[in-house]
């Protein structure tokens, strides 16, 4: 290539972060510190990673490493390839959001990365989902920035609020509401859609969620009872069946409807903070599937209102 991709020029820059780590429980482990760049020169693009692990727990000998990251990159807005030498898969692009799969020989495991670039153009929202086979392992994910004023102030924050769970308000009626776009599996932009998480709570550990999607041809609406147990979520219909876990802020849901649609999703409570409430801002990633075909990607970033 003689120009950096759409994605490429996206995620330009140095990006700065504090990353939480995971164990397959959930449970908090440490933090990552992470200064991450790519840069395209002669056509070649190379991803650096630097930084290093705090604290880390029983997976602390698998996550710490002796020497920076650095992987090339078959740069493309189709199938971006890592080739190595420190990842080693692919990762497709919808729009500012892009689903990787790779191997991290270092790590000895497979990764599943979400990483969505926010509105603004500053943010990333970032996840690394480990496995063992099939197996969770653990997790990273957190908040970047490459403005390099904001740096100090959200190291600041990431450092206060990486642990905090999941949790979306227990004793107040609202809605996370906000435009996403949708693009097909063929990473094409569909358009927009209103989407409208509407939250009825029962209790303190169960709530009834309407979950409203309109525009682009993807006009749908459904009901279903969550029910949390810890770092797990439960979905138990009547519109929809399946389960969640939370590491930290993230909530991974797997959602079956009652016909032949599934939903693989993501729901980051960006500004969730310690003590007795819930964050205002909530960016969600859904991908859909037609049986066992992926259909579109729906994302973008919601708002609360009461």
């Amino acid at each position: 290539m003689t120009a950096p991709s759409v994605w490429q020029q996206r995620i330009a820059g140095e990006w700065h972060g504090r990353p939480s780590l995971f164990d397959h429980t959930g449970t908090w482990c440490g933090f990552e510190e992470i200064r991450r760049s790519s840069e395209f020169v002669d056509g070649v693009t190379t991803y650096r990673m630097d930084g290093g692990l705090i604290g880390g727990g029983a997976l602390a000998g698998r996550f710490r490493l002796g020497a920076p990251f650095a992987f090339g990159v078959v740069d493309s807005d189709a199938n971006r390839v890592y080739a190595g030498p420190d990842f080693f898969g692919t990762g497709q692009p919808y729009g500012s959001f892009v689903d990787s799969h790779y191997y991290g020989p270092g790590w000895q495991v497979d990764l599943n990365t979400w990483n969505q670039v926010l509105p603004d153009g500053e943010t990333q929202v970032y996840s690394s989902v480990l496995y063992q086979g099939w197996a969770v392992v653990g997790c990273f994910n957190g908040v970047y920035t490459r403005n390099p004023s904001l740096v100090d102030d959200l190291i600041e924050r990431e450092t206060v609020c990486g642990p905090v769970p999941y949790i979306l308000p227990t004793k107040e009626s609202g809605a996370f509401t906000g435009e996403c776009e949708l693009w097909g599996a063929d990473q094409k932009l569909r358009g927009s859609v209103q989407v409208s998480i509407g939250l009825k709570p029962i209790d303190l550990l169960r709530t009834r969620r309407l979950v409203t999607w309109r525009g682009a041809g993807l006009d749908r609406e459904f009901t279903v009872e969550t029910r949390r147990d810890g770092n797990n979520l439960f979905f138990e219909g009547p519109d929809a069946y399946g389960n969640a876990v939370g590491f930290g802020r993230a909530s991974f849901s797997s959602l079956h409807l009652t016909d032949v649609w599934k939903i693989k999703g993501r729901e980051f409570s960006i500004d969730a903070k310690p003590g007795m409430s819930a964050g205002r801002q909530l960016s969600v990633v859904y991908e859909l599937f037609h049986g066992n075909t992926l259909d579109a990607v729906l994302h973008g970033l919601l708002e609360w209102t009461p």
